[in-house]
């Protein structure tokens, strides 16, 4: 009798991205004290994020990309954020636009595909408009042959001096009434400008500049989507389950900062400082606890969009929110005075974690968005 030999599986080991992140924080922390106090863009952490290949690293191996999965992508951007805040936000402003069309492309999207096809074979780094860009959008879109012209001033568009592409939206007039288009376009194009207005409390280098569009020509096939203006569109379904948890990541990293430094402060002090150590654990523990169940929720793309998974995102994402403050508040009293000081660590993340809030949705509205659709009612009024 024979045995048979089972032929060899090729498998594909994926890089250690996190790993990477980790090694290049350190350098990234090192900068942080000087781009913050000149409020610059972070761009040399851009360079190296570049080198790297992490701008990349999401997009399926077969496209081109790095592979990653979307627990990583999550866990790389919170080890980014322990070591520099602005970095690990903008690079999740670019990571978030990526992720969805690796969710649109696994459901048959080839025109998402063409996308990440793209964005991996030329490099592109990508910057979308800010959570003040909603329902309504603003701007306007007027119809021309073969697409649109558009003119609008677009606010908190994180990334914007490090990127080629701009994702955004802008209103227009519909058969049935106002709708909103959402297309990209390249930051080089005829009439296109970042005007630096990026002059902030915190996240002072994310770049989160203004852009201009001034009769912009946008052509058909660069509109991604379409939807009524004002309204609840299902499109949000899967653009906030897929984009929170990695922005989300970006603070929880500075919030696991801010508790090292906590219990480094009072590691010599003993027993006195014990309750207010653990406090601060237990506070960063909910903040883990809900990312991770937001990473759970998403599934590796495999969730089904619905308002309910939504409402369920969002309601953790403001768990985490109101515990990543808690843990840094808990930090700044342990470090003491020393944490007061401008070029401290702990100065800056207290004033970058305050920028959570801004990030959809802010927690009034979504304790009513929550109870309406509890309720049974429209998710907005």
């Amino acid at each position: 009798m024979t045995t048979a030999i089972a032929s060899p599986v090729e498998t594909r080991t994926e890089p250690d991205w996190e790993g990477q992140a980790r090694e290049l924080g350190a350098t990234f922390a090192a900068r942080a004290v000087e781009t913050d106090a000149r409020g610059a863009f972070v761009e040399e952490d851009y360079g190296d994020l570049r080198e790297h290949g992490l701008f990349w690293m999401g997009i399926p191996a077969e496209l081109n990309g790095g592979g990653a999965s979307y627990a990583t992508l999550a866990a790389t951007i919170r080890a980014l954020g322990r070591h520099a805040g602005s970095t690990a936000l903008a690079f999740s402003m670019h990571t978030h636009p990526v992720a969805l069309n690796v969710f649109k492309y696994l459901r048959g999207d080839e025109g998402a595909a063409r996308t990440l096809r793209r964005i991996a074979e030329q490099r592109l780094v990508i910057a979308g408009t800010g959570a003040n860009d909603w329902l309504e959008s603003s701007g306007h879109a007027v119809r021309v042959d073969g697409g649109y012209q558009v003119t609008a001033r677009k606010r908190f568009v994180s990334g914007a001096p490090g990127a080629q592409i701009f994702v955004t939206s802008a209103r227009c007039a519909g058969d049935a009434g106002p709708e909103v288009i959402h297309f990209a376009v390249p930051f080089a194009a005829d009439g296109v400008r970042m005007i630096e207005t990026w002059d902030t409390l915190g996240m002072r280098g994310t770049g989160s500049n203004d852009v201009e569009l001034r009769d912009v020509f946008v052509r058909d096939e660069a509109i991604a989507a379409r939807r009524p203006a004002g309204v609840w569109h299902p499109m949000w379904d899967a653009i906030l389950p897929v984009a929170m948890p990695l922005i989300v990541s970006a603070y929880v990293g500075m919030a696991d900062a801010a508790a090292a430094l906590g219990v480094e402060a009072a590691r010599g002090k003993g027993a006195p400082l014990a309750s207010a150590v653990g406090e601060m654990t237990n506070a960063l523990t909910v903040a883990e606890l809900a990312v991770a169940d937001m990473v759970r929720l998403n599934a590796e793309y495999g969730f089904t969009p619905g308002i309910a998974n939504t409402s369920a995102v969002l309601a953790r994402k403001a768990i985490a929110t109101d515990a990543v403050k808690q843990t840094v508040e808990l930090a700044a009293d342990l470090v003491g005075g020393a944490g007061y000081f401008k070029g401290h660590p702990l100065e800056r993340i207290v004033r970058d974690v305050r920028a959570m809030h801004f990030h959809p949705l802010p927690v009034r509205r979504q304790r009513e968005l929550a109870g309406r659709v509890a309720l049974g009612l429209d998710p907005v009024a």
